[in-house]
């Protein structure tokens, strides 16, 4: 039986070459994002076996009906990866534009709307004794990123992810994937950065979004592994 998918975030990056690495292994994939709606719907009308649906999860209401409307159209939920999320670049030395507005708009996504989606669809995750795998950043386990907020909140996200393996196992596990650097929209501009990871990484190179979809596939699959949270960096941690 085919799985059914839900990754968020979706519309492009590591969620979309995520979302087409299950769809390739003939899972039932639900993409979802907040705002590129137009983006969201092509890549799911060129995906066999994928549909579209549009929802905010920072939203209460919004998550509810997301996985509603995904066991209204599919009767199930196997797998929710939890990818959307967003940043705002500050230098870390700049302690006055990392102002608290910043820190409530990035936890807001990247933890309480991965946390709230996680709660929304925990019952149907549980009946199909499904997986959760978010998706953090070495940001969260080295002194780095794009800022000190988002750091902060992947930080959070990890040690979410570890409490909340414990807490609903045997049913569901629960993993993160911690990508380094990937080229990616976001990361478009990004090239001192870029040169330095592909001076200093063993693997000589910034990472693509299907690195990380691999690792998350695997996680997806594996099932003696929940609580874990796999660093997807080329080596990057060992320097």
């Amino acid at each position: 039986m085919a799985r059914v998918v839900l990754v968020t975030g979706s519309s492009s990056g590591i969620g979309e070459a995520t979302a087409r690495r299950f769809a390739h292994h003939g899972d039932v994939v639900v993409f979802n994002s907040a705002h590129s709606v137009e983006a969201g719907e092509r890549i799911a009308r060129e995906t066999p076996g994928s549909y579209y649906v549009q929802g905010d999860v920072t939203n209460d209401e919004d998550c509810a009906r997301l996985v509603r409307t995904v066991l209204e159209r599919s009767g199930r939920l196997d797998v929710l990866v939890n990818n959307a999320g967003t940043t705002k670049v500050i230098d870390h030395r700049d302690l006055a534009a990392a102002e608290l507005s910043v820190w409530r708009d990035i936890f807001e996504v990247n933890v309480f709307g991965t946390w709230q989606l996680s709660v929304a669809a925990m019952d149907a995750l549980r009946a199909s004794r499904g997986a959760i795998v978010n998706v953090s950043s070495i940001a969260g386990v080295r002194p780095t990123g794009s800022s000190i907020p988002y750091a902060a909140s992947k930080a959070a996200l990890n040690h979410l992810t570890r409490l909340l393996a414990k807490a609903v196992g045997p049913e569901v596990r629960v993993n993160a994937v911690a990508p380094g650097l990937i080229d990616t929209p976001w990361t478009e501009d990004w090239n001192a950065v870029r040169g330095a990871v592909r001076a200093v990484a063993p693997l000589k190179r910034s990472g693509q979004p299907d690195d990380v979809a691999d690792v998350i596939y695997l996680l997806a699959t594996a099932s003696y592994v929940t609580g874990e949270v796999v660093l997807v960096d080329g080596g990057l941690s060992l320097t």
